[in-house]
């Protein structure tokens, strides 16, 4: 591959550079999650109320009511969720720091074969484990990262919430557009709204994804409009029956 289309340069001072700064972490995951979500569950309200045949009134009432609760719920869950993976992580570094300084021998044997497995012999091996375990922080970050898979860098549970909640907001309000401003066709106007959302956010992510940007946001809007059809049938079938 030509050196113009890699993502960064491999010059000796390219990765020196790239390696000296500090690890970056991702938030796109609350974002996409924070976006399809708030997107859906509006999208379904406003089906749903459509389908049972309801005033603009309860489409307005009902989907705001959705978009503020249920955006802070699935913020306030994401904060937890997040806030947990920190403390257990800090959890197995205590362990494994207090294995090192009770069982240093056993714990530097855990390198050797974590190494061993990696295709580390002999001199080599013995070099690798001498060198971690000269320093207490890499020991440990090596034994979270081998032992119990976990990224070097903690995702903050302030972020991880302020993400979905923004996304949930920005694109849960689209749907409701149509009904705020009474545009004429508001229903079909917000169908045609909510589906870009949805296309937009699945080929938004496929920047980070080996899918290619019309697939996943055809995926996306697959996901989105299924969860709205399905609104609306059950909000149909609730009026013929009440």
């Amino acid at each position: 591959m030509h050196q113009a289309h890699m993502e960064h340069g491999h010059s000796r001072e390219a990765i020196a550079r790239r390696l000296a700064r500090a690890p970056t972490v991702s938030y796109l995951r609350d974002w996409v999650y924070g976006g399809i979500d708030g997107a859906v569950t509006t999208f379904a309200i406003v089906a749903g109320v459509v389908g049972a045949d309801l005033s603009n009134r309860v489409v307005l009432i009902l989907g705001l009511a959705n978009v503020v609760a249920d955006g802070f719920s699935m913020a306030a869950s994401n904060y937890s969720g997040t806030k947990t993976e920190v403390e257990e992580k800090a959890h197995l570094r205590a362990v494994e720091e207090r294995h090192i300084e009770a069982v240093p021998d056993g714990e530097r044997e855990e390198i050797r074969q974590i190494f061993r497995g990696k295709g580390f012999a002999g001199a080599d091996l013995e070099r690798a484990v001498e060198v971690i375990t000269a320093d207490p922080e890499r020991w440990v970050d090596t034994m979270l990262a081998e032992e119990y898979g976990l990224a070097k860098v903690a995702r903050s549970p302030l972020k991880a919430a302020g993400s979905t909640f923004a996304a949930f907001m920005l694109c849960g309000l689209v749907p409701l557009l149509p009904f705020v401003v009474e545009a004429p066709a508001s229903f079909e106007l917000a169908i045609g709204m909510t589906g870009v959302v949805f296309f937009l956010i699945g080929s938004g992510k496929s920047r980070w994804s080996p899918v290619s940007w019309w697939r996943s946001g055809l995926e996306t809007l697959a996901i989105g409009m299924g969860a709205a059809a399905l609104a609306y049938v059950i909000g149909y079938a609730l009026k013929t029956l009440v």
